[in-house]
Order: C-alpha cells, then structure tokens, then sequence
C-alpha cells in the first residue's frame, strides 16, 4: 500500500508549478478532462510527485481552489450587516462566473461520487468559510442587526442556498451575478421581529 500524501515534502516550485498546471488545464479543457498525466507533464514533474503529495486530482484542485481563492471573499465588518453581505456576495459571485467558479463546479460535480472528495471539500474549503460568516453574523446579532432566535448556522445556509441554487443549476451568469440584489430580501427574514 503507498504512503499517504506528505504535503511537509513539497518543494514550493514544483507545488507551484502543479497549482498552475491544473488550473490552466481545467480552464482550457474542462476539469472532467483533466488527467494527472496532463498536469505531471504541464508541471514538469513525474505523477508520483502528484501523488506523493495528494491522494487524487480533486484533492489538487481542492488546493488550487483554496490558493486562488486567498482572502478574495473574506467577510467585511463594517458594522452594516446588509452592506457586507452585499460585498461579500458580490465577491462570492464573482470567483463562481470566473475560470476558477468552472473549476469549482467540476469538483463539486466529482464529489457526487467521491465521498472522500466530498468530505475534503467541506473540511478544506466550505467549513473554514462558513465559520468566518457565522462569526460575521454572530456579530451582527450581538449588534441587534439579525434575529437572536435562529442559530446563525441555520442564516448562513438562508442565506447561500439562493446563490448555490442559481450557481448550480442556473442557465447563465448573469443570473449568478443578480445575486447581490436579493440580499435586502434573503435579509429581511433574519431581521429582529
């Protein structure tokens, strides 16, 4: 049986070349296109470097998502609750009709069937994101911006499930990119009564 993938090995260079060699690959031939043969020789490097630092392509592009992602969707405080989830959907929105949104999309695609894939995806890329916006609306709860009687796990899931929705199953961008203007009303339900 190999060893697990070690990430204390990797040589920046060659980690870095990897990152570029799959993104640009998932960007000119769709990510269900890509092959670990494609990106080794992209990247210059032999598959078992790949592999002795990652378990699988989508774990790669986990990692190609995580890294190009950086703090692009950070979430404000500026202390207007609707403001800031306005820039932070807008920024969200953003990344989703980009090159890396495609990306992300084929890997929440794989992880259908992938259920390691999928558990990594939640581990790596969503729970980190979600406890930055549940600390920005704990926030604003404490300010008496949002609803004290409904956990803020529950608004978060209130407030991106329209987003994923038109993300995921949307004909087009420009329907993605409306989402920021559903903010004032996705709001109002968490409001205080």
């Amino acid at each position: 049986m190999p060893a697990q993938p070690n990430p204390e090995r990797r040589n920046e260079r060659s980690r870095r070349a990897i990152l570029d060699a799959l993104y640009d690959l998932a960007v000119e031939k769709g990510y269900a296109k890509v092959t670990i043969e494609a990106v080794a020789t992209r990247a210059g490097v032999g598959k078992p470097t790949i592999y002795r630092w990652w378990a699988s392509k989508g774990a790669v592009a986990l990692e190609v998502i995580n890294d190009r992602i950086g703090t692009a969707i950070d979430f404000p405080n500026t202390g207007d609750i609707v403001a800031d989830l306005t820039s932070q959907i807008t920024a969200v929105t953003g990344i989703m009709t980009g090159d890396l949104g495609r990306l992300y999309r084929g890997v929440i695609g794989e992880c259908q069937t992938d259920p390691k894939l999928a558990q990594e995806l939640r581990a790596t890329v969503l729970e980190p994101r979600i406890r930055f916006c549940t600390a920005r609306l704990d926030a604003a709860v404490a300010d008496g911006q949002l609803r004290t009687d409904l956990p803020t796990r529950t608004m978060v899931d209130v407030i991106y499930a329209p987003v994923y929705y038109r993300w995921l199953l949307s004909a087009g961008d420009a329907e993605v990119r409306g989402c920021p203007a559903l903010v004032p009303e996705i709001i109002a339900g968490l409001l205080p009564r």
